[in-house]
């Protein structure tokens, strides 16, 4: 199992944890709304950072992005499975042509 999906699981496993004792359960509990407002923050910091070129705060935003692209996708009940079989439906699709075929 790689890391990001023990991440996944561990986040799955804290839906229904004690916000008290648990900063994912925290989030979870607030909603979707602000679990994905959350996102947009951290995504907003990563941005910064890459405009910045600070190699080692890019990482670590960049890790922040990723736990909390999972928190609101399981604040919508989307697994990190049902994203990696999205993009394993687009393998072999150029982008030109997978973005054209949105309609």
């Amino acid at each position: 199992m790689s890391t990001l999906e023990t991440l996944a699981a561990t986040i799955a496993a804290r839906k229904g944890a004690d916000p008290d004792t648990s900063w994912t359960a925290k989030l979870l509990s607030r909603g979707p709304e602000k679990c994905a407002e959350k996102f947009g923050e951290e995504a907003v910091e990563a941005i910064i950072e890459a405009v910045k070129g600070d190699r080692a705060r890019l990482t670590s935003e960049a890790a922040d992005v990723l736990y909390h692209l999972l928190v609101m996708l399981a604040a919508r009940d989307v697994t990190l499975d049902d994203v990696l079989a999205e993009l394993a439906r687009r393998e072999g699709t150029s982008g030109v042509a997978e973005k054209a075929g949105r309609g």
